[in-house]
């Protein structure tokens, strides 16, 4: 077989790589060791994966790079996304007190000079000289879109340092069905497992770093994410949860040793993962359950995680029903034309005056780059507002009482525009509807099989790192969560976060919530008559 010789450029970097000639332009970057995201995993529906090329003849185009194939002599130019370094991570979260009691616990012997470890009361190791005041603990949030690492003293219960990070993986599959499929074969489960764990070690040695503790001395680890993450984290075939009825091989409450999933710690620690609820329903809501004590509340409660996927709880008097939506990446600016995680200059908020004036807000104050999740719900609702876009979701022709001249044409559609090179295009709406609608409908599926009215929610716990940047006027303003909410609504911050935390300290949490999750009621919104049709309904603005 003849190779075809590529040549690629990234910043000062230049190289040049043999390909065969069924290579796509991705496939042959990625294996010259050069990160390029694709969160659509290749199939050309994201457009994050876009490279200049340069042909011999001198002709330079923009392609995707997972569409084009490889070409002799070309020269492919790869950009930088600038929303992959300084995210704006939440890792705060409301957290309820626990009396703490861990499971490791140290007695130092003078006579032999040597520290006995016990791990629930039975031997786990010994360590040279006193080692009594160093017991440390780490809680993992593992989310579709980022990672956050807190370092635990399990002694006093304080967090000495905390990090956040994208999650690696989801520049190969923003999704978590894409990563499912992604993972479905041995070489992919095992190149998503190695890029979880290689950065959950970076930052557990960053926090080890900061409170000057050494990995050595971490004996525990409480690691909660959905029930995808889980399987990825432990290296475990998640290909089950592709496919009806979504069977997990994970259930979670179970312990497994460090050292086999590739964690950095202690030689004997141990890594808790939470019980989940079902395939779509997983432990970082198990923690959130735990962390806003859901099962002790009065009246009703709606817990809500809203990011890629939409899980929820309605609490009533001890009584809990769970239920997932498929909200998909537009919340997280992915699928969006001009979307972006929450990094410097990202529009996070907007308004838009009656005279037509835009309010604008970046994270970092600097130019406008792109839209975030926060952004692109206040954009849209805004529009609503304005009438510039229809109960449908459509662009208005001509918007009623609405500013006039605020919508473009671009290539031929219309389009909102932002600034120089931002916009909000018809299809953006499109997946904004999309997104909104599944989460609308899977509040309104679980309201009517408890036979519930909106009117009679007593509080909205709107939970994780992405809704607590929301505003609760642009929530209502879409439709995303019904009027009756109003003035009921509470931001939680990570309770995936504090949750673990909690799991971490205290060992009776874990008895105790195990026979909670137990109890809970899984709502499959598939089985359920007519749910098409509500969703249906759900999509108006």
């Amino acid at each position: 077989m003849i190779l075809i010789k590529l040549t690629l450029r990234q910043g000062e970097q230049t190289m040049v790589v043999a390909a065969a000639p069924a290579e796509n332009i991705l496939a042959a970057v990625r294996r010259a060791g050069i990160v390029r995201e694709s969160p659509c995993n290749g199939n050309g529906t994201c457009g994050k994966c876009l490279v200049k090329l340069e042909k011999p003849n001198g002709e330079k185009t923009e392609v995707l790079a997972c569409q084009t194939p490889v070409l002799q002599g070309a020269i492919v130019e790869i950009s930088e996304r600038q929303d992959g370094h300084n995210l704006q991570i939440k890792q705060d979260g409301i957290a309820a007190d626990v009396e703490i009691d861990s499971t490791i616990t140290k007695e130092y012997l003078p006579g032999r000079r040597v520290t006995v470890v016990y791990r629930n009361g039975a031997l786990s190791a010994c360590e040279t000289g006193d080692t009594t005041q160093c017991i440390y603990g780490v809680a993992v949030d593992i989310g579709t879109t980022t990672l956050v690492v807190a370092l635990v003293d399990l002694q006093t219960g304080r967090e000495l340092a905390a990090a956040g990070a994208l999650n690696p993986q989801s520049r190969l599959a923003q999704d978590v069905l894409s990563r499912i499929r992604y993972a479905s074969h041995e070489q992919g489960l095992a190149e998503m497992h190695r890029l979880v764990t290689e950065e959950i070690n970076r930052l557990i040695i960053q926090v080890s770093r900061e409170a000057a503790v050494a990995p050595e001395q971490i004996y525990e680890l409480v690691v909660s994410g959905n029930t995808c993450m889980l399987h990825l984290a432990a290296g475990i075939d998640p290909s089950g949860l592709g496919k009806y009825p979504y069977t997990p091989l994970i259930r979670g409450g179970e312990v497994f040793a460090a050292r086999d999933i590739g964690l950095a710690a202690a030689g004997g620690a141990t890594v808790y993962f939470p019980p989940v609820m079902s395939g779509y329903v997983g432990a970082d809501i198990t923690a959130g359950v735990l962390a806003a004590r859901l099962a002790e509340r009065a009246g009703i409660t709606l817990f809500i995680d809203i990011g890629t996927n939409g899980e929820m709880i309605l609490a009533g008097e001890g009584v809990l029903t769970a239920t997932s939506t498929a909200a998909g990446p537009a919340f997280e600016g992915m699928n969006i034309s001009c979307g972006m995680r929450a990094a410097p200059g990202a529009i996070e908020t907007f308004q838009l005056l009656s005279n037509g004036d835009k309010v604008v807000k970046t994270i970092g104050g600097g130019r406008e780059t792109g839209i975030c999740g926060s952004g692109l719900l206040d954009i849209v609702s805004e529009l609503v507002r304005h009438g510039l876009i229809g109960k449908n979701g459509k662009f208005a022709k001509i918007a009623p009482d609405a500013p006039g001249g605020l919508l473009a044409r671009r290539d031929n559609k219309t389009v909102f525009p932002l600034a120089e090179d931002v916009f909000l295009s018809q299809q953006d709406v499109r997946q904004v509807q999309l997104a909104k609608g599944a989460i609308r409908a899977g509040i309104e599926a679980m309201l009517k099989h408890r036979c519930l009215s909106p009117g009679q929610v007593d509080r909205v716990l709107i939970a994780g790192s992405f809704g607590y940047h929301l505003n609760p006027d642009s929530m209502l303003g879409i439709g995303l969560l019904p009027g009756a909410f109003r003035g009921k609504i509470e931001f939680l911050g990570n309770t995936a976060k504090t949750g673990s935390q909690m799991f971490l300290l205290n060992q009776a949490t874990r008895r105790q919530i195990g026979g909670i999750i137990a109890g809970v009621a899984v709502l499959e919104l598939a089985n359920m008559d007519n749910f098409d049709r509500l969703f249906v309904k759900c999509l108006e603005f």
